[in-house]
């Protein structure tokens, strides 16, 4: 891949949700899309969302790092102050939702609804930002103990079972050694992909 900014690659980021995930609007497991519906309807007549460009503070986030203790890698910042966007499904991994709102608190209660999670997960250093693809509900992390310079994480799931039942955290996989290499993954992908059914 050739050098781009970070604008451009976030982007190109932002552009692999339609070639990867359908993105139609299911109201009761994703009340964040009904926001974003543009009017847009698939060839099978199901609404479809879209993310949408804001312009968001950087002072939004000062409330959720204080929830955290920690902060976002710079790309994730970026993309969370840059664009709102539904829960999308991106193949090896979900993002939570980004919802609009005068605020960001929407990413922080997709983050810790599942407070079991939530209160395991950040003593033990891992910000949970995603979940498994499809069906798989297992935490797709940002590695707080794992920070590179620049800021960035490695990313890594978590097996939500051991957390519930054994009180214990532990590591299913490494999906990537930073968000960026996460990201850059994830472009690859969608290069090669077939068009989602709803684009």
């Amino acid at each position: 891949m050739e050098r781009v900014t970070d604008e451009q690659l976030l982007e190109r980021y932002i552009a692999t949700f339609e070639k990867l995930d359908e993105m139609v609007v299911d109201v009761i497991s994703q009340p964040a899309a009904m926001q974003l519906v543009l009017g847009v309807v698939d060839e099978d007549h199901f609404q479809v969302w879209k993310p949408l460009k804001v312009e968001t503070p950087s002072s939004q986030l000062e409330e959720i790092y204080a929830r955290m203790l920690g902060k976002f890698p710079g790309l994730f910042e970026q993309m969370v102050l840059s664009y709102r966007w539904a829960e999308v499904d991106l193949g090896t991994y979900r993002l939570f939702a980004n919802p609009p709102g005068d605020d960001l608190m929407g990413l922080f209660r997709q983050m810790s609804k599942d407070s079991g999670l939530w209160e395991s997960l950040i003593p033990a250093g891992f910000v949970p930002f995603g979940k498994g693809p499809d069906l798989d509900y297992d935490p797709v992390c940002f590695d707080m103990k794992s920070r590179k310079q620049g800021g960035d994480y490695r990313i890594v799931k978590i097996d939500h079972e051991q957390i519930l039942c054994n009180h214990r955290v532990k590591i299913v996989s490494e999906l990537a050694p930073s968000f960026y290499e996460l990201i850059l993954q994830t472009i690859v992908r969608a290069e090669s992909a077939s068009p989602a059914m709803g684009s």
